[in-house]
């Protein structure tokens, strides 16, 4: 299954750009994740970085970087969870950001299992609003 969602805020797109592109940073807009622990190499996206983002409740998952754009702000990876039970299933992902007047449109089209994508949109949509907020709320929030 597809899904897809945005979130428009504030934030000069350049900005929202380098919370992506610090990887180390995304748990600073990104509540739900704790931690982002990152294979030996450069830190930066890039397309071939490898990883696991750690969240609540000792839910890990494994991450690649499958492509990274920087010209066009876009960037995509596909996840998949470590669990003591192996299963078959991975989620792929393909961020967005576009300049607008007002600040910045996030995008992000999800493909995965439909209990999956259904679930995590909205989860999602909350980070996506968190990423284009004003440097202050961020802190704030």
């Amino acid at each position: 299954m597809e899904v897809s969602t945005s979130a428009t805020g504030p934030l000069p797109v350049d900005e929202a750009w380098e919370r992506y592109a610090d990887p180390t940073r995304w748990p600073t807009w990104a509540p739900h994740l704790r931690r982002v622990d990152l294979d030996p190499g450069p830190s930066r996206l890039r397309a071939g970085l490898h990883g696991t983002v750690r969240g609540a409740l000792g839910l890990a998952a494994d991450f690649q970087v499958t492509a990274v754009d920087e010209s066009d702000r876009s960037w995509s990876w596909t996840v998949r969870p470590v669990l003591a039970v192996a299963l078959p299933f991975r989620i792929d992902l393909h961020h967005t950001l576009e300049a607008t007047d007002a600040g910045t449109v996030a995008g992000l089209r999800l493909r995965g299992p439909a209990p999956v994508v259904l679930t995590y949109r909205p989860l999602a949509q909350w980070a996506l609003q968190r990423l284009v907020r004003s440097r202050g709320r961020l802190a704030a929030a």
